[in-house]
């Protein structure tokens, strides 16, 4: 009895060393950077057990490096506080070794990045921290050219700047409206609603009359619209229009 219980002690105890802090290279979404584990598995079933203590415990070690392995290449290097609730949870759950009879146990793990890694995120994060910066940039330039482009006034300063010597050479304004009205045709994507396709109507819808009277009978109407509709500042500001200037309390206007 007493050689069998002194057995089982040494059974467990070379099974703990084995199976303490034990490290693995795990890899991460980024090619080329990888996480530095050390693991330590609790055994669960008392012994005996159906293999010796060392190759049960390489068999253990195995089985665990592959399941931190299995979730450890979905995880961020840069968030590493995310990284080690993932992993240690995967590890966490309770496992049972192929063997017979089975062996149960569960693992633990502490998560790390070597110093050549932490310089790669470092590196990784300023790449991407100036990519962004090149790519808002960018579209903020190309959101404003193509807002300034969209009217025919923009266009024939922008053609003066590249042409200050050539007046004689100067494109109709059938060419402008064109250009203009393929630029105008292309908005940013908060504008892409139906309240900017209103204005567009509207904005036709007005530019189609060219005679002074029509002209001021469509303000009229849009005035006694705005005033049925109970907004008389919409309607003095409409009103404000005909005699060819905003109305004194627009926002727009700048003493």
């Amino acid at each position: 009895m007493t050689s069998s219980r002194w057995s089982r002690y040494r059974t467990r105890r070379a099974l703990r060393r084995g199976l303490t802090r034990f490290e693995a290279r795990l890899p991460t979404k980024v090619p080329g950077i990888g996480f530095t584990a050390r693991l330590t598995a609790t055994v669960l079933t008392d012994p005996p057990y159906p293999q010796d203590a060392d190759e049960l415990a390489a068999a253990i070690r195995a089985t665990l490096r592959q399941a931190a392995f299995d979730i450890s290449y979905e995880c961020d290097p840069a968030d590493l506080a995310t990284a080690r609730d993932v992993c240690g949870r995967h590890l966490a759950r309770r496992r049972s070794l192929a063997t017979e009879p089975p062996v149960e146990y569960w693992a633990e793990l502490t998560l790390d990045l070597l110093p050549d890694d932490q310089a790669a995120v470092r590196s990784l994060l300023t790449a991407q921290r100036r990519q962004a910066v090149t790519d808002i940039l960018r579209r903020q330039t190309t959101e404003a050219m193509a807002q300034e482009m969209a009217h025919p006034a923009a266009l024939l300063v922008r053609w003066i700047e590249q042409q200050p010597d050539h007046w004689n050479s100067l494109p109709g304004p059938e060419t402008f409206d064109k250009i203009a009205a393929a630029f105008a045709q292309y908005r940013p994507e908060y504008e892409r609603t139906v309240e900017y396709a209103a204005l567009e109507v509207i904005r036709e819808f007005l530019d189609s009359f060219q005679d002074p009277p029509q002209k001021r009978m469509v303000y009229e109407v849009l005035a006694a619209g705005m005033r049925h509709a109970k907004r008389p500042e919409h309607a003095a500001r409409a009103e404000a229009l005909l005699n060819g200037h905003p109305h004194a309390g627009d926002p727009g206007d700048c003493a």
